[in-house]
């Protein structure tokens, strides 16, 4: 809890003092545009935030994204004579089982072959991005004019009563993962399992099925931010799209208390941390610092992240 009011101070703070040298940045269409990222990088942070509890990491979700993205574009928005056009809500379902049973199979391969999970997601990163540059021949697949799949558009580019449909769908999402984590036999079994994996199985927890169903959980979130983050670039470049969007994901849950050690970690804090990463984003778009420090502040960001925490583990223990 102190975790999450730390965070949503910092938060404020740097929302004052942005507002007195750039007021530009309480512009209607920055908030909206600032609400939007939001949305789709706190999908992918929550995702991830349940496999770091169980101990383990993604590495694999930019690429993942990249080629869901792909694939809904060549279902529903398909070039070329011939082509067959897949009913939208037919190739969303496709997309979202894809995202989770690409998650079922990293858990398999952790949980049954024993694998590192960094080696796993690291094979994934390469792999899923390789195929989508394949099926989609490196040439970019774009949306068109959104026709034939009008309400899909709407339901992930529109907004309601002004707020973007992103946002509102990752309150909807973090509220059922807050009940799932925070209220939930699971949720204690997967903080249980992320703490001392011998032990919780020891107390009867089926270890393999708890971690196996955390990557699941990351692959239908990682699914659901592919396509609105398709709709957003409204085109799909295998090459690029998604590129180091798994270092936003763990960033966003790492700033919001998720240990990487696993058996911590919290919703709010995962949202918030998510929020935290897009609010720097922007000031450094807004005060004209260089794009190409972007990651620069990111990876400083995370540094200080991870060394807070340890230093507060460390006093714990003291």
């Amino acid at each position: 809890m102190r975790k999450e009011l730390g965070i949503t101070l910092l938060i404020i703070a740097l929302c004052v003092v942005m507002g007195i040298f750039n007021p530009g940045f309480f512009q209607i269409r920055n908030l909206q545009n600032n609400a939007r990222l939001v949305g789709m990088y706190g999908l992918i942070s929550i995702g991830v935030g349940m496999i770091i509890i169980t101990g383990g990491i993604d590495l694999s979700i930019g690429s993942g994204i990249a080629l869901l993205g792909v694939l809904l574009a060549m279902m529903i928005h398909p070039v070329g004579a011939g082509a067959i056009v897949w009913p939208w809500p037919f190739a969303v379902l496709c997309v979202i089982l894809l995202g989770v049973f690409l998650g079922f199979l990293h858990g398999l391969l952790v949980t049954r072959l024993q694998m590192q999970p960094f080696i796993v997601t690291l094979c994934g990163l390469l792999l899923y991005r390789g195929i989508a540059r394949y099926i989609a021949r490196d040439v970019s697949q774009g949306l068109g004019n959104n026709e034939g799949f009008e309400t899909l558009a709407r339901a992930a580019k529109g907004s309601l009563c002004g707020v973007p449909m992103p946002f509102v769908l990752l309150v909807a999402v973090a509220l059922i993962m807050y009940v799932l984590l925070h209220r939930s036999v699971f949720g204690r079994h997967l903080l249980a399992v992320g703490r001392n994996e011998e032990a919780a199985r020891y107390s009867g927890i089926n270890c393999a099925r708890i971690i196996t169903a955390a990557y699941m959980l990351g692959g239908f979130l990682t699914a659901l931010a592919a396509i609105l983050f398709a709709f957003y670039t409204n085109a799909v470049q295998a090459s690029s799209h998604g590129n180091f969007y798994e270092l936003y994901a763990i960033a966003g849950a790492v700033l919001g208390g998720c240990s990487l050690k696993g058996g911590e970690g919290s919703v709010p804090g995962m949202v918030l941390g998510a929020i935290l990463l897009v609010l720097l984003r922007n000031i450094v778009n807004l005060l004209g610092i260089e794009s190409s420090l972007d990651f620069a502040v990111m990876g400083t960001v995370i540094l200080i992240g991870v060394l807070a925490d340890q230093i507060l583990q460390q006093r714990r223990k003291v």
